[in-house]
């Protein structure tokens, strides 16, 4: 039990500092560019979403300096890539070894199929993560030179960052809208966004087998393809519908299909739009909450509660509290563990995106009533979704927050990337110390 407390320890301290550092080097005045002083709050607001790599931001980006930026960028990279690679070198001894408690909190959170060097992962997960983004910025530097011309090689890269962790910041004011009919950025971003959000784990896999390596892909690979391509197509498929008239009426037939793709693409806890998510009907922005509280897949740089638990509270709606202790897929039968982790973490995280919504009715309602308050509360609720799966999207709510609302969204984006990586960190079950227990009776349900 202390092993584990001290483990999450570590991984609190370690995002609170990398926080806290980045308020204040984007607190300085070389930082910024704006007509009056950053505020400090939004400085950590910030420094909070790039860490968390989330993408909200309460000021415009574009009017960081290029130190800013520069400091923006390497917090999401720090960010995304912390919980694997540099909490590695704080669970490992002087040795350079992994203790048997730590390896199994590695393989318990994240990588259970790589090795249980400390050396080896963080040189493998940084050697790839380098290589995507590196292939990213060099496929989007072209259209960016065209485009954007005086330093198109660092707008080309940042993007590339942003995209594969998962970010949602860019360098341009109105994000990527200005490139919704551009099939080069729009494509790019998106491979970038799915391997971001596949994770480690299954990309190792995957090349194993492409290796020959492996004569099969395992449960967890077979189970994050099938849920991601389901999601994607299927979200593209109802935006489409939603839209074709609607927000993506302007656009030609190739550049709707695009436009939708991107659209089931990036609610998926990357946070980059093309088409302004304030012009989406209704419906389109209910499914996108859907999307956003899924997020992306375990061991990867995003967020929400991942494919496989909704693939379990799929499972649980249709089957039923037996399939508590029987679920077989693909010739493999989960385990009772974890169905019920599963379900653990999506009450969880559903428990802190109510409480954040509610304090923000409070903060943003109370403080500051709207005239369309249904309307209004769809944003607060859509903010929270989008804070809590670390996505980044906005219905534009996020400039206009209060102090008080900025500090509930900060905290929320804390939560949805660093608290529930902690809750996903498992605690050995202690044995009962009494033989004598209180008589079971049950209560009636429903």
């Amino acid at each position: 039990m202390r092993i584990r407390n001290r483990d999450r320890f570590f991984l609190f301290t370690y995002f609170i500092t990398i926080i806290l550092l980045g308020s204040f080097l984007l607190w300085l005045p070389p930082a910024w560019r704006g007509p009056q002083r950053l505020a400090y709050v939004d400085a950590l607001f910030t420094s909070t979403s790039a860490v968390c790599v989330t993408g909200l931001t309460s000021v415009d980006t574009s009017l960081y300096s290029g130190f800013g930026k520069l400091v923006i960028i390497l917090l999401i990279q720090f960010g995304g890539l912390g919980i694997i690679t540099f909490m590695t070198i704080f669970l490992a001894n002087p040795r350079g070894k992994i203790s048997l408690a730590s390896r199994k909190l590695i393989g318990d959170y994240y990588v259970s199929s790589i090795e249980a060097n400390p050396r080896k992962i963080i040189r493998s997960v940084i050697l790839f993560t380098l290589t995507i983004e590196l292939a990213g910025a060099l496929v989007m530097f072209p259209v960016f030179r065209q485009t954007v011309g005086r330093r198109a090689g660092f707008h080309a890269m940042f993007h590339a960052v942003s995209a594969f962790c998962n970010a949602g910041f860019s360098t341009f004011g109105n994000n990527l809208e200005s490139y919704v009919a551009d099939p080069t950025v729009n494509l790019t971003v998106m491979a970038l966004i799915i391997l971001g959000g596949l994770g480690f784990v299954v990309m190792e896999d995957l090349m194993e087998r492409a290796l020959g390596r492996r004569r099969r892909l395992a449960l967890h690979t077979k189970l994050v393809l099938a849920m991601t391509s389901g999601l994607i197509l299927g979200g593209a498929a109802l935006f489409l519908l939603f839209e074709w008239g609607r927000g993506y009426s302007a656009l030609t037939p190739a550049q709707k299909v695009m436009a939708a793709l991107f659209q089931a693409v990036t609610p998926r806890t990357a946070g980059f739009d093309t088409v302004p998510q304030s012009s989406l009907s209704f419906p389109s922005r209910a499914f996108t909450l859907f999307l956003m509280y899924v997020g992306a897949s375990p061991a990867s740089t995003g967020g929400g509660i991942k494919t496989t638990t909704f693939f379990i509270i799929l499972v649980m709606i249709l089957r039923g509290a037996e399939a508590r202790e029987d679920v077989r897929l693909l010739g493999r039968k989960l385990s009772p563990l974890s169905v019920s982790r599963g379900m653990m973490f999506a009450l969880r995280a559903l428990a802190i995106v109510a409480v954040a919504a509610f304090l923000l009715t409070i903060s943003e309602l109370l403080v500051r009533p709207a005239p369309a308050e249904y309307k209004y509360f769809l944003a607060i609720l859509f903010e929270t979704f989008s804070a809590f799966g670390t996505v980044g999207l906005s219905l534009g709510l996020t400039p206009y927050l209060t102090v008080l609302g900025k500090c509930i969204i900060i905290l929320t984006m804390f939560s949805g990337r660093v608290g529930m990586s902690a809750l996903a960190i498992s605690t050995p079950r202690r044995l009962p110390r009494q033989v004598v227990d209180f008589p079971e009776e049950e209560v009636l349900i429903g």
